[in-house]
């Protein structure tokens, strides 16, 4: 007869278990670690898009084929293309047309969202069941593909580009918008609101629209380098911005013939140009979102 052995019951913490204070101290001081280093990227990369172009206008640099891909040097930090054009110049200014769509395309999306959120939410009913079949209907269609359509109707330049963006991101916006309204509706203020007579429209506009912002600010802000990653593909494509134009996608795409050629400094320093923004903006994004979300910042104290 074989005896087995029983396996060991699970540990349960006890009530009131906690975080040793070492740990906590130790995650606050990377968290605040990660802040600082997430804006000062930003205000690196701003002072950059503002200063650079300031010091160094970009019709001054003409091509020189006798200095093509060139290496990262002293003289050209970044090394030139592959029609002699430094790379850290073109960079900036490419990076200034993504932030330009990605700031405008999260503005107009981030208002399409609200209203369209805050018009399910706060009407309810037919209206609420209605607008939600359309933003799951749009929502099925990848974003990229429903972006190339819009924007194949146009011809290429930042507006479009803006116009797609904002056209097809607004829906996760809208969402958030409208869950938070209906989380807002069950408190006690809109009830005394509506008990002292208060319109729909009036508790809408100054208690429930009001309440959403902070969540609806951070959804602008994560959408930002989404934009920018938008932008790049579809630039990337050929269907955003112009070839002529300094662009980080147009800057990937012109830069593979050099890759595939051994030459990978073309096409590095604009990819790196369009992760840095991402991850800095999405680390300044966390720490707000730790900071408004009293559940999520409890959770971090323990």
């Amino acid at each position: 007869m074989t005896h087995t052995t029983a396996p060991p019951a699970p540990r349960v913490p006890r009530e009131g278990w906690t975080v040793p204070a070492g740990a906590r101290r130790r995650r606050r001081d990377y968290r605040a670690l990660r802040v600082r280093t997430a804006a000062a990227l930003v205000v690196a990369l701003a002072l950059a898009v503002l200063a650079v172009p300031l010091l160094f206008p970009l019709d001054q640099q003409a091509v020189d084929l006798a200095n093509k891909l060139q290496p990262p040097s002293a003289a050209h930090p970044f090394g030139t293309d592959d029609v002699g054009r430094d790379v850290l110049l073109r960079c900036v200014y490419g990076l200034r047309v993504s932030l330009l769509v990605g700031l405008v395309a999260a503005l107009v999306a981030s208002v399409l969202g609200v209203c369209v959120g805050a018009l399910a939410a706060a009407v309810g009913g037919t209206t609420d069941r209605l607008v939600m079949r359309v933003v799951d209907a749009i929502s099925s269609v990848p974003h990229l593909l429903l972006g190339v359509f819009i924007v194949a109707m146009f011809r290429p330049g930042v507006w479009p580009v803006i116009v797609s963006v904002g056209l097809t991101h607004w829906v996760s916006t809208a969402r958030i918008v409208r869950a938070e309204i209906h989380s807002l509706r069950s408190r006690p203020f809109i009830d005394a609101a509506v008990s002292g007579g208060a319109s729909r429209w009036r508790v809408a506009v100054r208690h429930l629209v009001p309440g959403v912002w902070p969540q609806a600010a951070l959804a602008a802000v994560l959408m930002v380098p989404h934009a920018i990653w938008h932008e790049s593909a579809l630039s990337f494509l050929g269907l955003g911005i112009p070839p002529h134009q300094a662009s980080l996608g147009t800057m990937t795409e012109a830069a593979r013939g050099s890759l595939l050629a051994g030459d990978w400094w073309p096409t590095l320093f604009p990819g790196l140009f369009i992760v840095i923004p991402t991850l800095a903006i999405a680390g300044l994004a966390g720490a707000w979102r730790e900071r408004i979300n009293p559940r999520r910042r409890s959770e971090l104290m323990l």
